[in-house]
């Protein structure tokens, strides 16, 4: 019986020292990302500014960064500032247009454009061209309602200097100017309406991530594992997070870190890892797999014809996420035009994900949410259903509408990337499918993720900016980042919506980094009218693929 003891305890001894080994041998860092997109890149590059002395560490599971939602074939590289999409611009039941929506996303698009200028005079973002272009933002409708619509919405939005400088028409000849391919062959007798404005741009959200990172590997303090897929988060004792990865189509041993701060920016992999970690506040949340596909053409003769981002509007009982747009695109010096999206459906919540992960994202916690936004959510379902059905024909036919002289011969079909809506448990109706990014943390801060879509990559910087409030609360109240932050961002801290003149400056010197088209000129003397409050009763809201 002694002997026995004897034996286990000096098992035991034997664990509990192979266990502090370990525990010794494991490195420690301040900083793990978990994904390689325009996300976890752009919080990467804010912590190298505001902190250099944290050491970070970076895991992407496929064999390269920007390989998933962030890659520029896998979305349609739409600059986001209300400027075109007339789903941020809802009619309210009293027949005005709430513009609330809009001013914020154009503000939090000027943060990003702030940013990646102070980048480029970094040295950080090299060559502007390579991921952004001057690209007018239209919108495009037809049909007495629409032309209406789009008539009081341009009106409403003078009232922000964020969107002066933007032309109204309803003349074919005028509008034939601004987009050709988009008039010949149409029936001039049809009643058409359009808004153009030349601040919009066309960003190759891909390069970006590649530039960042690209940087982020020549500093000391930076590591990326590449081809490395997160097997375990569990918190430590002291209250860190030992995370381990396997390397991919490889025999090397698994390799773990334990990190003060996690960020998972893993995309549509982001929940999944969130739920693995145990924390509470991920315990709420489901989602649903939506894809996307477009037509594309790069036929020189075509492309020519087309400098624009021309948002259309969703048909009367279409969510948000049918607006087709006709877009320019540059990609890799390149320059084509897509046309879309179509909605597809697939379970996997990445392009390059599993079959499985609808299903490994269910529990008991989520699964009576994501039933009830089933039933609410019909008209979605109903939606998705039809987009199942389209044939090439019916594609093709949709692209007509917007450019009469198509050609069959010209277009191919691209599956995009995949976008997964977020669905949140709610007291009062069980569950609600959420609009926009979400970031979901740990009471303590010391781990976040980002769920959600629309309006995605354009505000990476502002969202992450956000995150850091939120998970580096002390650190951003201190003087040195809050210097550090207002150098990068000029404009952080007020509303450029109250501002012309301050429009004007942001407008101009950004321009002028990014080596964009001149920005319009607007009469600073007329004060902003709108507040960009929400409304007392918004208008409801709907899913926003934001491809």
């Amino acid at each position: 019986m002694i002997k026995t003891l004897r034996v286990i305890l000096s098992a035991l001894a034997l664990c509990v020292a192979a266990s502090s080994a370990h525990a010794a041998d494991t490195k420690k860092v301040d900083v793990l990302l978990v994904g390689g997109g325009i996300m976890s890149s752009t919080l990467g590059v804010w912590l190298h500014e505001l902190q250099p002395d944290w050491s970070m560490t970076m895991v992407e599971r496929l064999d390269g960064v920007a390989l998933e939602s962030s890659n520029g074939w896998n979305n349609a590289g739409t600059g986001h500032s209300a400027l075109a999409e007339l789903n941020y611009t809802p009619e309210k039941a009293d027949g005005k247009i709430d513009i609330s929506k809009a001013i914020e996303i154009n503000e939090s698009f000027q943060i990003s454009r702030q940013f990646w200028a102070w980048q480029v005079k970094q040295g950080v973002l090299k060559n502007p061209h390579s991921f952004i272009n001057s690209t007018p933002h239209m919108s495009f409708v037809w049909g007495d309602d629409n032309v209406r619509f789009l008539k009081k919405r341009y009106e409403a939005l003078q009232a922000s200097p964020l969107f002066r400088g933007m032309q109204y028409s309803d003349d074919y000849d005028q509008i034939k100017q601004w987009v050709p391919l988009m008039m010949e062959g149409r029936d001039r007798k049809q009643k058409v309406a359009a808004t153009w404005t030349p601040i919009g741009t066309d960003v190759n959200f891909g390069e970006i991530t590649r530039q960042f990172v690209g940087y982020l590997k020549t500093q000391p303090n930076f590591t990326l594992s590449l081809s490395s897929e997160v097997r375990e988060i569990s918190r430590n004792a002291d209250g860190t997070w030992h995370v381990s990865w396997v390397k991919l189509h490889s025999d090397e041993p698994p390799q773990s870190v334990d990190a003060k701060f996690v960020f998972i920016g893993a995309g549509g992999g982001a929940l999944h890892l969130l739920q693995a970690s145990g924390i509470p506040e991920a315990k709420d949340y489901g989602a649903f797999p939506v894809g996307g596909s477009f037509l594309v053409t790069d036929n020189p003769d075509v492309v020519k014809q087309h400098l624009a981002k021309a948002y259309g509007k969703a048909s009367v009982g279409s969510p948000p996420m049918s607006v087709p747009h006709l877009d320019t695109r540059i990609i890799d010096g390149k320059k084509i035009i897509l046309f879309g999206p179509f909605a597809t459906f697939s379970t996997k919540f990445l392009k390059n994900g599993s079959y499985f992960d609808l299903l490994k994202s269910t529990n008991t916690h989520n699964v009576a949410p994501m039933m009830r936004v089933g039933v609410d959510e019909f008209p979605l379902v109903q939606y998705l259903a039809g987009q199942l059905m389209l044939s090439d024909d019916d594609r093709f036919n949709a692209l007509k509408e917007y450019f009469p002289n198509a050609k069959k011969e010209d277009w191919r079909l691209w599956q995009a990337g995949q976008r997964v809506q977020i669905i949140k448990r709610d007291p009062v109706k069980g569950g609600v499918l959420k609009l926009g990014t979400e970031i979901v943390s740990s009471q303590d801060g010391s781990i976040a993720g980002l769920l959600g879509a629309s309006p995605g990559a354009s505000t990476a910087a502002p969202i992450m900016l956000n995150l850091m409030k939120k998970v580096f609360k002390d650190k951003v109240a201190t003087p040195e980042w809050q210097q550090k932050i207002r150098q990068i961002v000029p404009s952080y801290g007020t509303k450029l919506n109250d501002s012309p003149a301050k429009v004007v400056e942001e407008w101009t010197y950004t321009s002028d980094v990014l080596q964009l088209s001149p920005p319009p000129k607007i009469d600073v003397s007329v004060p902003s009218q709108a507040t960009g409050t929400a409304p007392a009763r918004p208008a409801k809201a709907s899913a926003d693929m934001a491809l």
